[in-house]
């Protein structure tokens, strides 16, 4: 099975992600196919080059590359998670395989404001202002190259509300694993 995640910047798609490894689930991200590309045309891994080579690889090999080149790229019979989905293309590119579900992770602006504060990687906003421009600039882009949050939310086939304690987040996963499980067996 797949498991993919998208949801705003700090919603805690990690946190999810970090969760199913413990579950046996390999881990890897859309971002990761850039970081690729980035290191391989010299550049810096910023948050700024991220979104910027995202653009680029959209643009030279279609809205789902990352998404393809990740499918490509995945060890055999093993549960997979899947971080970092950022448009509907890269949505309808996984869901070329039967057993990949979308899960939006959700938390409230400020939280995750507080989050990203807390995590301090390079790149992050320095203030909430920031943050929120950043976050608008991602949300909906007429450019298919673009970050496209909203719209794949749409897509999403569950919600995961990571607002509330961890312990509530994690239970909700367990029993939606659980579900995910009987549907798709090894």
């Amino acid at each position: 099975m797949i498991i993919g995640l998208t949801g705003r910047n700090a919603s805690g798609k990690g946190t999810v992600a970090e969760w199913l490894v413990t579950q046996g689930f390999f881990y890897t991200s859309l971002s990761d196919a850039i970081r690729a590309w980035l290191t391989e045309q010299g550049l810096e891994t910023s948050r700024d080059n991220l979104i910027q080579g995202g653009r680029t690889l959209r643009s030279q090999g279609g809205p789902g590359v990352l998404a393809v080149r990740t499918l490509q790229r995945l060890p055999p019979g093993r549960d997979i998670v899947v971080d970092s989905i950022r448009t509907p293309a890269e949505v309808e590119a996984l869901r070329a395989r039967p057993d990949f579900v979308l899960v939006e992770v959700v938390a409230d602006e400020r939280l995750r404001y507080e989050r990203l504060h807390t995590r301090g990687r390079a790149g992050d906003a320095r203030d909430f202002d920031e943050f929120v421009r950043h976050e608008q600039a991602e949300l909906i882009s007429t450019d298919s190259a673009g970050q496209q949050l909203v719209a794949t939310a749409a897509l999403a086939d569950v919600r995961i509300d990571n607002g509330r304690e961890l312990s509530d987040m994690i239970s909700n996963l367990e029993d939606l694993l659980v579900q995910w499980r009987l549907r798709w067996p090894h």
